[in-house]
């Protein structure tokens, strides 16, 4: 699976617009009063402007190799969120993968990741155009089965990794989508971020075919 297009709310929207363009530097493609989006590899990043304050978690993959070129660069623009022990990076041994965290202007707390079973790797120091994609979105849910299996039944997407009753995931190492059970799990790691079902929309391509959603209120809307 690939995320496309992703659409996020924000109420700091001129903020994230000179975070996202000016601060990291990633090309706009296109912006009115009311939105802008950003070129992010084979996606696309959309705010756009609401009342309320919404937060999510979403994150973008890099080359394999690149974690430890990225941090550093990212760090002279932005602070990287200190794990425990002042780690700043992660390890996931069952995905086989490595991050770090910082904030958006909006609060959103947002990743970069290397999955080293993607081979992606490039020889070129990292700059901004090296990142890949929106690899990730939260998408919290009460019951991470049920909404697990209507993403496969509406999108062929599958199960990946995970608990399918605390935290699963659903797509594949390109995109996934993250189903934390708010119920069970509090916080976005490793913030104190309450996870809550915010509205998003965004455009998958999984299996060579392609489908725009919303989800809004826990619920999944289909659009071809």
């Amino acid at each position: 699976m690939k995320i496309q297009k992703l659409k996020l709310y924000t109420n700091k929207l001129d903020l994230e617009k000179q975070f996202y363009s000016n601060t990291l530097g990633f090309e706009i493609l296109e912006s009115t009063v009311n939105h802008f989006t950003l070129k992010i590899g084979w996606s696309e990043l959309t705010f756009e402007k609401s009342e309320k304050d919404y937060k999510y978690h979403y994150c973008f993959l890099i080359p394999s190799n690149k974690l430890n070129q990225a941090i550093k660069w990212m760090e002279k623009r932005v602070p990287i969120l200190d794990l425990e022990e002042g780690r700043k990076t992660q390890r996931f041994e069952s995905w086989n993968a490595d991050s770090f965290y910082f904030y958006d202007a909006s609060g959103n707390i947002a990743e970069f990741i290397v999955r080293h079973e993607l081979k992606n790797a490039i020889d070129s120091d990292f700059k901004i155009s090296d990142v890949l994609c929106v690899n990730e979105i939260g998408m919290p849910t009460s019951d991470v089965k049920k909404m697990n299996n209507q993403l496969q039944e509406k999108f062929g997407t599958k199960f990946w990794k995970g608990d399918p009753l605390r935290f699963g995931t659903n797509g594949s190492q390109e995109g996934l989508f993250l189903l934390p059970n708010y119920n069970l799990k509090d916080f976005w790691f490793p913030t104190s971020i309450k996870i809550k079902p915010e509205p998003f929309s965004v455009t998958i391509n999984n299996n060579d075919q392609t489908f725009y959603l919303e989800y809004k209120n826990e619920e999944i809307k289909k659009y071809s």
